[in-house]
């Protein structure tokens, strides 16, 4: 006899039980629906592109993470972000898209990295861009934050941290210091001070640059205080650059308009430390963090971008966008217990028979589906106390019984899972009772 396959699923691939899926779910959906608030549009690119439109861009690691693959003639790969297809997106359909063109993308990304503990190969990510043709109001980048805020809002949390900073300001730092051949050393050893401390990040500078200029950047990283007493520091510095200047008013007018969007003091600040993703990013740069676990890393994580599509057209479009890695998210909070996965149905109702006629059920289901409600049927040849179980394991709050007297009377009983409470009532007073509660 032919042996059995043994069933596993790939490392660095998620795979949810039903209760977990159902949280998911939610969580995606919510995230949706905030998007569509703020007026982005819907976007669905396809997974598999031709590799040299995806790979225009990519190079070093990114590429080397590539799933890519020949199927007859073609040379395919999986998208790996959704931000070089939104690119190709935006080049191919340009005469037919208003500007600026506001779009958001939920969807499934692909890479060939390592797995790790919450680190995946396939993943959801959520993003949201805003693309101009020519120019593109530094406004917008005030907006991000006040969507990101009302995203995690709706998610359940209030406690987060949008930080905030600027490409110029950095780069016209490095510039007024003669640094800017340096600068990719210096951002890297100064995105390691969360977890080495300005002591030895000092140190690590001190070995690559002079001591003087160690100082100043430093006196840089450490300002402190409220978001109006870091740009008055900022401006205290008095760096003359032109550079850096540009990157300061910029950064005060976002400030101004992320309060007119409406978005607490508490939950956004000027971080200076952030480097992440600045060899991409050209202006504004976001990181959020959730405040009473950090070490989890950001949550959501954007900033502005000075040209999106040069690689495959002279029109200059920039753009400003974030992008959630929903997979990643899930995984850590499950795994640290800030959010459970309880429910085991999306059923509002599950209906059960007593005898072998099975009109009635259909019937009130029907009545139940039309008032917008989530109806299950059980028509296993089973006893009611092993129906109750059912119900119960499932964690259905209202379990309609149907029985010879039911059908006679053309009542239905309504009996309460969580209260053992049950009444024998009209079909009518039943939705309401379920839709009330």
């Amino acid at each position: 006899m032919k042996g059995k396959i043994q069933p596993k699923t790939l490392p660095g691939f998620m795979e949810l039980l039903p209760n977990e899926q159902i949280l998911f779910n939610k969580m995606k959906e919510t995230i949706q629906r905030t998007y569509e608030q703020y007026g982005f549009l819907p976007l669905d690119t396809p997974i598999i592109e031709d590799a040299k439109v995806l790979l225009a861009k990519a190079g070093g690691e990114t590429e080397k993470q590539i799933y890519r693959f020949e199927k007859g003639e073609n040379d395919l790969a999986l998208r790996f972000d959704l931000t070089v297809p939104l690119a190709k997106y935006v080049t191919e359909y340009y005469d037919k898209l208003s500007f600026p063109f506001k779009r958001y993308q939920i969807g499934k990304v692909y890479r060939g990295e390592k797995p790790q503990r919450g680190r995946y190969r396939e993943f959801y990510q959520c993003d949201v861009d805003i693309i101009g043709d020519g120019k593109l109001s530094i406004i917008n980048d005030a907006e991000i934050p006040a969507i990101i805020y009302n995203t995690f809002k709706n998610l359940g949390f209030d406690e987060f941290t949008i930080c905030i900073n600027n490409r110029k300001i950095l780069n016209g730092l490095f510039l007024s210091l003669k640094l800017e051949n340096e600068s990719s050393e210096i951002l890297r050893i100064i995105d390691k001070i969360d977890k080495i401390g300005s002591e030895e990040v000092k140190k690590e500078l001190i070995n690559n640059i002079e001591n003087e200029k160690v100082e100043t950047i430093m006196q840089f990283i450490s300002i402190d205080g409220n978001n109006n007493n870091k740009i008055k520091a900022l401006e205290d510095m008095k760096i003359e650059n032109e550079i850096f200047q540009e990157g300061l008013d910029e950064l005060k007018q976002i400030i101004k308009f992320i309060r007119i969007f409406g978005v607490p003091e508490e939950n956004f600040k000027i971080d200076l430390t952030i480097a992440r993703g600045l060899d991409y990013y050209t202006g504004t740069v976001y990181e959020t963090f959730l405040n009473k676990y950090r070490n989890l890393g950001s949550i959501c994580s954007g900033g502005r971008y000075d040209n999106l599509a040069e690689y495959y057209t002279d029109r200059k479009m920039p753009g400003v966008g974030i992008s959630i890695g929903l997979s990643r998210l899930f995984f850590q909070l499950i795994d640290n217990n800030i959010i459970t996965a309880e429910n085991q149905s999306i059923s509002n109702v599950l209906i059960v028979s007593m005898t072998d006629n099975y009109d009635m059920c259909a019937d009130i289901a029907r009545n139940f589906r039309d008032e917008n409600l989530n109806v299950q049927i059980n028509i296993e040849e089973q006893k009611l106390g092993k129906k109750f179980k059912y119900a119960d394991k499932l964690n259905v709050k209202y379990v309609i019984i149907i029985g010879e007297d039911e059908i006679k009377d053309n009542v239905i009983t309504l009996k309460n899972m969580y209260t053992g409470e049950q009444q024998t009532i009209k079909l009518e007073d039943a939705i309401k009772i379920i839709k009330e509660n």
